[in-house]
């Protein structure tokens, strides 16, 4: 039932803040100000209900460093997705045709923040972190990350590849970032500075949404392979390659750290769990 009441909880402040950012639809301000304030109390129900489920301190959220640690796993996904943009450009298939405004890459900051905080929350602190301790880390890795790209099929423009993408890319890269820091906010800031260079920054699509838009006034063309096509870049094969060298990387860093949890471990702990009840 912590599942459910985990889940409950989060989907909740992001089901009433998706409605109050609608509601601001069109007002760049009013977007940065519910989509902010939607991903703080969702951080805030978060720790409320794993406290009363688990009873525990929500270690995931963390206070100390998590400034440094959004703020890191921000710049990761701001490069990232440069890189991927820079080899699109490469090959001429992204342009930038002007500036576009301040406003709205203001207003995409609290939409994206919103949109990494409760998708974070959700798949990687509830959904992830609890189907690791029966399975281990490599199979719920693997579940979640295809559950993450499965829910992007309901997006505008999505595809069976663009879905396949997402789970490879984000959901491998998220995870595993989890894996690594053994905290929310990397992967929190990874997520948002992602998100933010793909419509805020660069001008793209973000999993086949429309976006309002970000500094740049920009367009891509040419192969759905290379471009990703109205998926946007995130369906690209230079995303899918970038963001596997980044959970390469990550999980390799899990590894070291001693943070990979083994199936067989996460056996004998479920066994000792269900014999204690």
């Amino acid at each position: 039932m912590r599942v459910v009441w985990q889940l409950l909880a989060v989907a909740a402040v992001a089901f009433i803040g998706q409605q109050a950012v609608a509601v601001g639809a069109g007002n760049p301000w009013l977007t940065f100000v519910f989509g902010t304030l939607t991903a703080v109390l969702a951080v805030v129900a978060y720790r409320w209900v794993v406290r009363r489920t688990e009873h525990r301190p929500v270690t995931e959220l963390a206070g100390p460093g998590a400034g440094w640690a959004l703020g890191r796993g921000t710049l990761i996904g701001v490069a990232l997705f440069a890189l991927v943009i820079a080899n699109i450009a490469l090959l001429g298939d992204y342009e930038v045709h002007g500036w576009g405004t301040l406003s709205g890459a203001i207003g995409l900051v609290g939409f994206m923040a919103a949109a990494a905080v409760t998708e974070e929350l959700l798949f990687r602190g509830v959904l992830f972190r609890i189907v690791e301790e029966r399975t281990g880390t490599a199979i719920s890795l693997v579940l979640t990350g295809v559950l993450f790209g499965l829910s992007h099929l309901f997006n505008p423009h999505a595809s069976l590849w663009g879905a396949l993408a997402i789970a490879i890319e984000a959901g491998g890269m998220l995870t595993a970032a989890y894996a690594a820091t053994r905290k929310l906010w990397v992967p929190i800031g990874l997520h948002f500075g992602w998100n933010f260079a793909a419509a805020g920054i660069f001008g793209t699509e973000v999993s086949g949404n429309g976006t309002p838009q970000g500094l740049l006034d920009a367009a891509t063309s040419g192969p759905s392979i290379v471009t990703g096509g109205d998926f946007g870049p995130e369906g690209s094969l230079y995303s899918v390659l970038f963001c596997v060298l980044a959970t390469s990387a990550f999980l390799w860093l899990a590894h070291r750290r001693g943070n990979l949890v083994p199936r067989r471990r996460a056996e004998r702990a479920d066994r000792v769990t269900t014999l204690s009840r």
